[in-house]
């Protein structure tokens, strides 16, 4: 099955966001249909914090060893596009699929900072960014983000107005991190035909996959929240050794020989 073939409204997969090779090759043996890199998760790998802190050719590296590393689609999170004009846009796209690809997500945040752009400025971005996708010569999935509710710059009402643009523009699926409500949520779902991605983190983790069938959604990432849990891991164990010389969360560890299966 093509990865666009994957977004169906109603009957979503999961879109495992991974931060290396390994991860991604075990992510995809233990059933992912798709993997996707993380921004913040691949920033952490690089000691960096998350926020427009990976450069283009960092991005683009990095989705190199995980497209190499497994036998399923990988979508990118590729920020802002790399670039505030429409054509950073564009080339990002073209050069993504330069990659082996199958698609990539574009948000409207402006970085270094997370303030929006405008809205008719962010739907000329994907406007450009959707053109470059179809003259492509092979499929290319491009997701249309609207961040400016997950980072306090907007509301339902103009994320909502921002989406049904972007989808205009030719975006391939429609994405708001985060929103406040469920009911938020459902509003997001039924204001395009084009499938939706919904974020599985913080609060909206205590939902099953039926659960999110039932309202609509089409696909479901993960963000870093993975990595995140693998970072708890580290934070606990390491609060216990250097804190109190307890030892004994390593004995949580996996066994080597269950990696290896995977990573085999």
């Amino acid at each position: 099955m093509s990865f666009r073939d994957l977004h169906k409204p109603g009957d979503p997969f999961i879109l495992a966001n991974a931060w290396d090779a390994g991860s991604a090759r075990m992510l995809a043996r233990l059933g992912a249909d798709a993997i996707a890199t993380s921004s913040a998760a691949h920033a952490f790998t690089l000691g960096r914090p998350d926020g427009g802190t990976v450069t283009r050719d960092e991005a683009l590296a990095h989705a190199t060893d995980l497209v190499a590393a497994v036998d399923v689609p990988v979508s990118g999170d590729f920020e802002n596009g790399f670039g505030h004009s429409p054509e950073d846009c564009a080339e990002t796209v073209r050069l993504s699929a330069e990659t082996g690809l199958a698609g990539i997500s574009i948000e409207d945040a402006a970085f270094p900072d997370d303030a929006a752009y405008p809205r008719e400025e962010a739907i000329e971005r994907i406007r450009a960014a959707a053109a470059a996708a179809r003259a492509l010569p092979r499929d290319f999935v491009l997701v249309a983000r609207a961040d400016g509710v997950m980072n306090g710059h907007y509301d339902i009402d103009e994320a909502i107005a921002r989406i049904q643009g972007y989808d205009e523009a030719g975006a391939d699926c429609l994405y708001v991190p985060l929103p406040k409500t469920m009911d938020d949520l459902k509003r997001i779902i039924a204001a395009s035909s084009k499938p939706v991605n919904v974020l599985v983190a913080g609060p909206y983790a205590n939902h099953s996959r039926d659960f999110y069938a039932a309202i609509g959604a089409a696909r479901l990432s993960l963000g870093s929240a993975l990595a995140r849990v693998t970072h708890k891991a580290i934070l606990d164990a390491g609060h216990a050794m250097f804190d109190a010389g307890d030892f004994s969360p390593l004995k949580n560890g996996v066994p080597g020989s269950e990696i290896d299966k995977l990573l085999g």
